[in-house]
């Protein structure tokens, strides 16, 4: 039996040059709004600080106005930060938008800061806090459970709410960590593609079924600039191009308006350094768009697909989605995925 590959979508609210957060927000309701409609099964948002080009800093509370503006599609963190936070304060923020917006939250969790170190200390966030992530992890699932005799600290809301917890990851540990768990895996292969293949190896083979799941669940994330023409896609392409060039000088940026000639802005070697990091990309036309996609899932063979792409004008953003999602569509079955 076969059928379709879900797809998804992760938006970090971008901040483009010339705009607000204000701007951010009404476009993330609207992009939401849309990809409801166009058969996206989920809509993440994910945890950043202190920086110039993203909005989505306090991400529960973006989850819960866009669930709050959506009515079917799924909605979650891609991801929480967990070192930064205490588990008992998560567990009480998606208890209650559990609560609000029964079965329609995800919870990603990643175990980075999420920003510099600067920032991270304003979090008042130790250089050593991700060392207990395991523990963490475990700690605020138990607080999604039904509460258990005696039980002296409870998540109200949030017990009994039994939110779907994922781990995410740019490295080894994290797969190895969802494998012994046996709960669903994201991989940040839209910016941190290095490590990719290792990874979806160790976890599909170390997984140990749970109560969660009983066999690997895998997400592959890719960016996705696609336009009528291959030209086109490239040129939305060249904005994330520069904001992630930005981002390794030293200055976050908002999104910058995009270019014609991206070799023209970027020396070679900071060209060369930006593409490795942004490799698990598809872009150009619907037909180049369909084939990119398609070498993706034959190679990774993903339960589901979760789409990024900062993309500086909002209407050639939603048409690079809508034109995703019409290819998700056209390609042929793939094996069952499991929620």
């Amino acid at each position: 039996m076969t059928q379709q590959i879900p797809f998804s979508i992760l938006d970090l609210s971008p901040i483009f040059e010339g705009g607000s957060a204000s701007d951010s927000f009404r476009n993330t309701l609207d992009l939401a709004q849309h990809v409801e409609s166009w058969g996206y099964r989920r809509y993440w948002l994910a945890e950043h600080h202190n920086m110039a080009g993203i909005a989505s800093a306090a991400t529960s509370v973006l989850i819960g106005h866009v669930a709050g503006g959506t009515s079917t599609i799924r909605v979650g963190a891609g991801g929480i930060m967990l070192p930064n936070h205490a588990p008992l304060v998560i567990a009480e923020q998606f208890g209650t938008l559990a609560t609000l917006y029964p079965e329609r939250i995800d919870l990603g969790l990643g175990r980075a800061p999420g920003t510099d170190l600067a920032t991270a200390r304003a979090l008042r966030r130790t250089l050593d806090s991700g060392d207990g992530f395991p523990q963490d992890v475990l700690e605020l699932i138990g607080y999604f459970e039904e509460e258990c005799p005696g039980q002296a600290v409870r998540a109200i809301p949030g017990v009994g709410t039994d939110v779907p917890v994922w781990i995410l990851g740019s490295s080894l540990y994290g797969a190895q960590l969802a494998a012994q768990l046996g709960l669903p895996y994201a991989f940040a292969s839209h910016f941190a593609p290095a490590a990719l293949d290792q990874a979806v190896a160790i976890y599909r083979k170390t997984f140990q079924p749970s109560r969660h799941l009983s066999r690997p669940y895998f997400m592959l994330a890719l960016n996705v600039f696609a336009a009528s023409s291959d030209a086109d896609g490239l040129y939305l392409k060249s904005s994330m191009q520069q904001s992630f060039a930005n981002l390794r000088l030293g200055r976050p940026s908002p999104l910058p308006r995009p270019v014609e000639e991206i070799a023209a802005h970027l020396n070679p070697g900071m060209l060369n350094t930006v593409n490795q990091t942004l490799a698990c990309s598809v872009h150009g036309s619907p037909a180049s768009v369909k084939q990119q996609i398609a070498d993706f899932l034959s190679r990774y063979e993903p339960d589901e697909v979760m789409f990024n792409g900062q993309i500086h004008d909002h209407d050639a953003r939603l048409r690079s989605f809508e034109i995703a999602a019409e290819v998700m569509r056209s390609l042929e079955p793939a094996r069952v995925s499991v929620d």
